[in-house]
């Protein structure tokens, strides 16, 4: 029998199913309105509940990454994190997020199967921001150096500036004082508060480099001879000057790179001595030879002064060269003019820069490493103050085989042995090792001054200073004038901030000097300013008593003890290159209990080391952080403690679980639009209609 269903009867069949699904919705709409508790009814739970809200918090985030990675990459990291990651607001809205998160899973009680998936994954993103601001707030980073046979130190350098004032009442305070675009200003200042005293603290100016100065004041009693002197030289376009107090170990040297200078009480050694370049590496080298070597020699050469070159020798001794440079022509950077072994042979600079070319008619090879327009030196290296041809100088190295001509002969400035810098800065001298340049000056008791040089040019020498005339020390063109000096004084420093653009006037350069803060201190009517340069202590002189401050990287006290017991580095075979460096430290507690472990690149160690303390991040990782190539019993390491660490990384999971069972576990998805939330039977057809639809059904359609 066949059976035909006219169009009519099919309608009435799926009605049922689509009347069925909207009595549901309806159902669960006027359930959910007056089942619901009465405290997810509050407006302040459902604001915090809200998804607009969500998608507020989320939006300013993702702006505030976005400028915080901005940050990062055109300034560098302490901006970002002064103005985005570490600042309060910042917090405030990851604590936003967190209620917010925590609100929307609790809107949802009473919870169901299908919900299992939405709380694992609100519950891992709350717990990963309880963590970061765990770790935030009560987590620690910093640096320490450590030096070889010292004590234990637990003093902990953090990246960040601060103000530290020792106040009357014996409280050390800190203030934060990081000022990165908006520093302070005599209109605007940082006002810090009222001290012990009753006196008002304030930071009224910021500078990215001071300079501090040597200026002793006279005292009658208990001080030391002072002295005040120029050094001037016309080929390195330099003026230098400085005050030097008698056997003061802070005071009483000025260094200069390759040449360093002393005062001292007493007289000096009358007569002169032997050449300093006369040891017996030198006397060997000088004698006569006729074996031909392989030859390695760099040379200064400058073409304000063409008579004058320094030489360094690499291998194998003097090529007994003569290198000069011609002045800059038509905006050229002029020529270089070789004579060597009686052939002489020129270079255009621009052309030959970098390059290694063949001298004619000699066995050796030629090479212009290096070029400055504006030549001097800062902190013993060379640089150029500007591109104008001011001060032209070049590096010059010659390579190749032949007859080494003795040292004071052609390299007046040479040793005899071989120094590792070429084609760079000036090499200077080994820790530890006296500068071979070194003039010392005495101050009797009747205030004559006197000196012993030593020059690898001039040997040593001795004699009598008098004021206001020039001593020539050797080195190039260097020229001493002492112009002022105080029988009997006591050291005070004068600090001044400089611009980018202003020279200092000592040897360091800019990008060498400390930055610091102005602070302002008013009591009783009376103001008191002074510079406070980074990694110094001031005094304020206040009442009752003086008030002390110091401005640096903020400082913070561990309770254990870190002492450096060993520190190697390993080279890579066939040169001397560093292949990594390793430090074996020794770990002490308050309470005297003792560990040792070491620590190099990517292998850090923690103490204390017991599991569980590691998994809760109750522990302090110790990491290599850098080293100190011209000091080998110097280290410093990392220390960090992050007590939100476990929670991280519970967090991170149960999203990743939560995701996971959302988009590919199919009874933990969200049921779709129209589908009844109640456990359904095999059979829809079995299915038990309530009888509010069967009444709304109308009667030619029920069965």
């Amino acid at each position: 029998m066949i059976i035909r269903h006219r169009p009519a009867e099919r309608s009435i069949h799926l009605e049922p199913r689509s009347i069925l699904a909207e009595d549901v919705d309806l159902r669960m709409a006027n359930s959910n309105s007056s089942e619901q508790p009465a405290w997810q009814r509050n407006p302040i739970f459902e604001f915090f509940a809200s998804l607009k809200l969500a998608v507020v918090l989320l939006a300013v985030l993702i702006l505030a990454a976005m400028a915080g990675t901005i940050y990062e990459s055109s300034f560098d990291a302490n901006v970002s994190r002064a103005y985005v990651y570490g600042a309060p607001w910042f917090n405030l809205w990851l604590v936003l997020l967190g209620a917010n998160l925590a609100v929307s899973a609790l809107s949802r009680w009473p919870w169901r199967k299908h919900h299992l998936a939405f709380l694992i994954t609100h519950l891992g993103i709350i717990t990963l921001l309880i963590g970061s601001l765990i770790g935030r707030i009560f987590g620690i980073e910093g640096t320490m150096t450590l030096f070889k046979g010292e004590g234990p130190t637990n003093r902990l350098l953090i990246n960040q500036r601060q103000l530290r004032v020792h106040d009357v009442d014996g409280i050390v305070k800190g203030y934060p004082a990081e000022f990165l675009h908006h520093p302070p200003n005599r209109q605007h200042p940082r006002n810090l508060g009222l001290l012990a005293s009753g006196a008002r603290l304030q930071i009224v100016d910021y500078a990215s480099a001071i300079e501090g100065k040597l200026n002793p004041k006279p005292v009658a009693d208990g001080g030391a001879p002072a002295l005040h002197f120029t050094m001037s030289t016309a080929m390195m376009n330099q003026h230098l000057e400085s005050w030097l107090l008698a056997d003061d170990p802070q005071h009483g040297n000025f260094s200069m790179g390759l040449a360093s200078i002393e005062l001292k009480r007493g007289t000096a050694p009358e007569g002169r001595g032997d050449s300093p370049n006369r040891s017996e590496t030198d006397q060997t080298t000088s004698r006569s030879k006729t074996e031909e070597t392989e030859l390695e020699e760099s040379i200064f050469a400058f073409s304000k002064v063409p008579d004058e070159q320094i030489g360094r020798v690499r291998k194998g001794g003097s090529t007994g060269a003569k290198v000069r440079l011609e002045l800059p022509q038509k905006g050229n950077k002029g020529r270089v003019l070789i004579s060597l072994s009686g052939k002489e042979a020129t270079f255009d600079v621009a052309e030959n820069l970098g390059r290694d070319v063949s001298i004619a008619r000699t066995p050796f090879t030629l090479k212009i490493e290096n070029y400055w327009p504006d030549f001097r030196i800062e902190n013993g290296k060379p640089s150029s103050l500007s591109d104008q041809p001011n001060n032209p100088a070049a590096l010059v190295t010659i390579r190749g085989k032949g007859v080494p001509v003795g040292p004071a002969e052609t390299n007046p400035h040479g040793t005899g042995k071989e120094l590792t810098a070429t084609g760079g800065p000036p090499a200077m001298p080994a820790p530890g090792e006296e500068a071979p340049n070194h003039l010392t000056l005495f101050v009797a008791d009747d205030g004559a001054i006197t000196y012993e040089l030593a020059s690898r040019k001039t040997g040593k020498s001795s004699g009598k200073l008098e004021l206001n005339k020039p001593l020539p020390t050797g080195w190039a063109d260097w020229q001493l004038v002492i112009d002022k000096t105080m029988p009997s004084a006591q050291p005070q420093m004068d600090f001044t901030s400089l611009k980018s653009d202003q020279t200092p006037a000592s040897s360091s350069g800019t990008g060498d000097l400390p930055d610091g803060v102005r602070v302002r201190v008013q009591q009783n009517g009376e103001v008191f300013e002074r510079w406070a340069p980074a990694g110094w202590q001031i005094t304020i002189p206040t009442s009752p008593n003086p008030t002390m401050l110091a401005y640096g990287w903020k400082t913070v006290f561990l309770p254990v003890g870190l002492e450096l017991l060993d520190f190697e580095v390993k080279r890579n075979e066939g040169n001397d290159s560093p292949a990594g460096f390793k430090s074996t430290l020794r770990i002490v507690t308050a309470d005297g209990e003792t560990a040792t472990g070491a620590c190099w690149m990517n292998n850090p160690f923690s103490f204390p080391g017991s599991w569980w303390r590691t998994w809760t991040g109750l522990t302090y990782k110790i990491s290599q952080a850098s080293w100190n190539p011209e000091n080998l019993n110097q280290s410093t390491v990392q220390i960090l403690r992050d007590p939100g660490w476990l929670l991280k990384w519970i967090g991170s999971l149960l999203v990743v679980i939560g995701v996971f069972m959302m988009f590919y576990l199919q009874p933990y998805r969200k049921q779709t639009e129209g589908e009844p939330i109640t456990p359904t039977s095999s059979k829809p057809n079995q299915q038990k209609q309530p009888a509010a639809a069967r009444s709304r059904i109308p009667a030619s359609v029920q069965h």
